[in-house]
């Protein structure tokens, strides 16, 4: 299929449908519903997903996830900042994979596709539409949350993630969260904008470590910078030490 047809799939009629996640969460009424929307049928959509993930990104290579508000606009110095990110990340030989909307998804897909790299969007059906940036060479739509999250994580070697909100803050965790357990080993994770991230970071330290929730190795695997150059720089040269590039 086309990358305009995958839009145009993407925008039509997209407010009608099934809210699979949420549906997938309700409790009960499970014995009175139809077949194709109970548990059991799910199976297989949530099947369906995973393999089509798999088969579309089974060969981009190595790439970076790039995350951040999707309401922070071109005006904006973080938007420009992550086009920049964004650009030099894809002229170092990585696809960049974002969330597909708008915002700092958008800035980044737009850098990987002006230095002509893979540039991924894996969208996500919500009830208030987001619709797909249109600087992707790769489109995925997905119904459910933590398939499209298992995408980011299997086929990125590194994060970089721009001031955001709760779904920022939920990849952030996700990502320390599997270092931290083990789950993935030498995992770069840079946080871009130490004003907006350090009273987050203060936290960790002041509140986590200081009350024995997390340990001292626990703040040093991930890295705060202002500049999108030494984003870049820091997760070209660990990727490179992991023999990614």
């Amino acid at each position: 299929m086309s990358q305009d047809a995958k839009n145009r799939r993407n925008r039509v009629g997209r407010k009608n449908l099934y809210h699979e996640d949420r549906e997938l969460l309700k409790h009960g009424n499970e014995l009175k519903a139809d077949f194709t929307k109970t548990d059991p049928w799910r199976v297989f959509r949530i099947m369906g997903e995973f393999v089509e993930g798999f088969e579309e990104l089974s060969k981009i290579g190595p790439a970076v996830a790039i995350f951040g508000s999707s309401r922070i606009g071109p005006e904006n110095t973080y938007y420009k900042s992550a086009v920049e990110a964004g650009e030099i990340i894809a002229r170092s030989g990585f696809a960049v994979i974002t969330g597909g909307g708008p915002g700092i998804m958008e800035a980044a897909n737009y850098g990987a596709y002006k230095a002509r790299g893979i540039s991924i969007g894996c969208n996500i059906e919500l009830p208030d539409e987001q619709m797909s940036n249109s600087y992707q060479t790769i489109s995925l739509n997905f119904r459910y949350f933590f398939v499209r999250k298992m995408m980011f994580v299997k086929y990125s070697v590194a994060f970089l993630l721009f001031p955001g909100g709760f779904g920022t803050m939920d990849e952030l965790c996700e990502a320390l969260t599997l270092v931290q357990t083990g789950k993935i080993e030498n995992f770069p994770v840079v946080l871009f904008g130490s004003d907006y991230w350090g009273k987050f970071v203060g936290w960790m330290r002041d509140s986590m470590l200081s009350e024995g929730c997390i340990s001292k190795k626990d703040l040093k695997v991930f890295t705060v910078t202002d500049d999108p150059k030494e984003a870049a720089d820091i997760i070209v040269k660990e990727t490179k030490k992991n023999g990614y590039i």
